[in-house]
């Protein structure tokens, strides 16, 4: 049995980016940084590590991220890893490893600021006045609390898509 899993929570680092193969099918893509803090033994000082990564988003999932989602914005992706080859312009062969999602949850609306490490959930892109005036709650209420499904779309796609679908 083989298992190509990838779960990934990080912040995006550029706006999405939306397109449409020949075939009439979206395609989004979009890059996240996921960071990695340790201490360094021989020195005591804390040494951050940040990995960029390619994900792609297909068709409706593809064209809810490039609705709700701005450079900066924590989110939740899970996929699997593909890797793309392909012959350039000057002859050479190129690579590309990406994260195909398969499921995408924001964590944060789009341009929210917050401290790392925190949970912010999603709201609607207006915020309500009564959302304002809410009571504090804690981590564990939040944790708890499913929000409604338009606030937080996720969708899980099952079909495959080929390379030849890929516009770029």
């Amino acid at each position: 049995m083989d298992l190509n899993k990838v779960m990934l929570i990080g912040r995006l680092t550029r706006d999405p980016e939306l397109r449409t193969t020949p075939s009439g099918v979206n395609v989004c893509q979009v890059g996240l940084a996921t960071s990695y803090v340790y201490t360094n033994q021989q020195t005591g000082q804390k040494v951050e590590n940040t990995e960029f990564h390619n994900i792609v988003m297909w068709r409706k999932l593809g064209e809810i991220a490039h609705q709700y989602l701005k450079k900066g914005t924590q989110i939740f992706v899970e996929g699997r890893l593909q890797t793309r080859s392909w012959d350039a312009q000057d002859g050479q062969k190129k690579y590309r490893t990406e994260i195909v999602a398969d499921n995408m949850i924001m964590l944060q609306r789009a341009g929210q600021g917050s401290s790392a490490g925190s949970y912010q959930p999603a709201a609607s892109s207006s915020p309500s006045p009564a959302s304002s005036s809410r009571p504090p709650v804690s981590k564990a209420e939040e944790a708890s609390q499913v929000p409604p499904a338009e606030e937080l779309p996720t969708i899980q796609q099952g079909e495959d898509v080929s390379v030849d679908d890929i516009p770029f």
